[in-house]
């Protein structure tokens, strides 16, 4: 645990000595306030299930600046050898890599709790839809940052990295809109493969095993891949 530890620390640390975290931070926190903003101001309501839309969408575009560089930049500049052959599992790589981009993931949501503050004093919103609205958007965050995780470790390019993830969220995100072609086996297959399904429940307040099962089976086998490429020594 102790190597989990140091291993998230480092890469949290590498996020905060370069100016990537903080853009990224100023960014997507002003997009979201200026989000909140407009969806309360024209909704007149007391809740945060669009802005958890709009926070799902942005996590499409976010989510693969974050994970592009975890293996495949330290691939580029032959560091990856080094740490291979630390006394290190790989497991334990793999899951302090994840941890150091998973505690980035949350301070951004974390900050975002201020919505909750604002629509409380004002309002009287539905306390379990807005938690289960943020369980939601953690999970779904989560599972992005793993198939980044997993897709760069697949490639030496940050920018392959980067754009792989892009595609591969974008399926999952824009899934649902294929149904209407699909029948039988084959749509029940695509509805639940979206992750748009998934959320949807979380964000109004339904939480059911088999949304758990997604993500969170999802994160484990999307971890597990990663493990295994990594081991792989065709990337060489």
């Amino acid at each position: 645990m102790n190597k989990i530890w140091a291993i998230a620390k480092k890469e949290l640390s590498g996020y905060f000595r370069s100016p990537i975290a903080y853009i990224i931070l100023i960014v997507t926190i002003s997009t979201f306030n200026i989000f909140f903003y407009m969806i309360i101001d024209s909704n007149q309501e007391a809740t945060l299930r669009d802005i958890f839309k709009v926070m799902e969408f942005l996590l499409v575009f976010i989510v693969p600046l974050l994970t592009m560089k975890l293996f495949a930049e330290e691939k580029a500049s032959g560091t990856m050898e080094f740490l291979m052959t630390t006394p290190t599992s790989n497991t334990a790589i793999v899951s302090g890599k994840y941890l150091g981009i998973l505690i980035f993931f949350t301070l951004i949501i974390a900050m975002t709790s201020l919505y909750y503050f604002i629509i409380e004093y004002f309002g009287a919103p539905d306390r379990i839809a807005t938690l289960t609205g943020y369980i939601g958007i953690w999970m779904e965050g989560a599972l992005f940052i793993a198939i980044g995780l997993l897709v760069s470790s697949l490639t030496r390019s940050q920018t392959i990295a980067a754009i792989c993830s892009y595609l591969a969220l974008f399926f999952l995100y824009f899934s649902i809109s294929f149904i209407q072609y699909l029948h039988g086996p084959a749509e029940a297959l695509v509805r639940y493969i979206g992750v748009f399904s998934h959320s949807e429940n979380l964000a109004v307040g339904i939480v059911t095993a088999s949304d758990l099962v997604y993500f969170l089976g999802g994160i484990l086998f999307c971890l597990v891949l990663t493990r295994l490429s990594i081991e792989n020594r065709l990337w060489r």
